[in-house]
């Protein structure tokens, strides 16, 4: 049976018995077709069922590394892996052909995203002129607060709206942050932070110590999706990216901590990461923007 043969056979069959969308049969049929077009080349021989079932773990990742030195990313190259282990389930039951070889190959890890910091500018203009998004001097004031300890000290929206009123130190003392899997670390306020927090609890509608400390318009503890929305009706009224969002103002601290000449592993500690491998991404995000400022600034780039 020729290559072509084989494909349309394949396509027939994931279509009728898989039940397999439209969308799915075209990217499938061609991913398969770019595989066997790649081993006709690298065997010299025609691809058959015969042919195929000889293929070891080495020809496969060969397939995949020139996949990759094509350009695909990791996740392109696990969804044309994806394509092959069902080419060879159908290849199993139709022409008896051994796909062992196959399930040695691990499924590439598609890259984490960078985080995606503000500038400076940016996270300035969001902590000062958020009130722009909200009428009344309740919202702005709190909003003004919210955001500013987000920047500030580097919390998850959900560990801010879990502070209580009485969570928040004295003077001069750190504040204590209940993170994820309940651990807690220690984080400093900045003048500016703790000015903006006695500046809402002026305007809070009951300051009590076991009170939420960021509440809603009807007193209860301030729903996260509230604080998104104002900070999403605020960056496009000022024409701030897309990614201008609560946890964007979190990373905007860890990077802008980097940027400034902070340690990983004190970064580390105030964001709360249980690996350092995590808090590692931003040295990316930082090579990523020395690369555009070189490229933008140097003469022979």
């Amino acid at each position: 049976m020729s290559d072509d043969g084989l494909l349309t056979e394949f396509c027939t069959w994931l279509g009728a018995e898989r039940r397999a969308g439209a969308k799915t049969v075209e990217t499938y049929a061609r991913d398969v077709r770019a595989f066997l077009c790649f081993c006709a080349e690298h065997t010299g021989e025609a691809p058959s069922p015969t042919t195929l079932g000889t293929l070891r773990a080495a020809d496969f990742r060969a397939f995949l590394a020139n996949a990759a030195k094509a350009g695909d990313i990791n996740a392109t190259r696990a969804r044309k892996l994806s394509a092959l282990r069902t080419f060879f389930r159908y290849l199993h039951q139709r022409h008896g052909v051994d796909g062992t070889q196959l399930s040695l190959i691990t499924r590439p890890r598609p890259k984490r995203p960078l985080p995606k910091a503000l500038t400076p500018d940016d996270a300035l203009s969001v902590t000062t002129d958020i009130g722009e998004a909200t009428d009344t001097a309740m919202e702005q004031t709190r909003d003004a607060a919210l955001m500013l300890l987000l920047y500030g000290a580097g919390l998850r929206i959900a560990e801010a709206l879990a502070l209580n009123v009485g969570d928040i130190p004295a003077a001069d003392d750190a504040l204590r942050v209940t993170g994820k899997g309940n651990k807690q670390r220690i984080v400093p306020l900045l003048p500016a932070v703790r000015e903006a927090i006695a500046a809402w609890l002026k305007r809070h509608p009951n300051p009590g110590r076991g009170e939420p400390l960021f509440t809603g318009i009807r007193g209860g503890r301030l729903n996260a999706g509230v604080a998104q929305k104002n900070l999403r009706n605020f960056r496009r009224l000022n024409g701030l990216p897309e990614h201008a969002t609560p946890h964007a103002l979190r990373h905007s601290f860890a990077t802008h901590l980097l940027a400034g000449g902070a340690d990983l592993r004190s970064i580390q500690e105030l964001l709360g990461h249980a690996s350092l491998s995590t808090t590692q991404r931003y040295t990316d995000v930082e090579t990523t923007q020395l690369m555009d400022i070189w490229r933008k600034a140097h003469p022979r780039a």
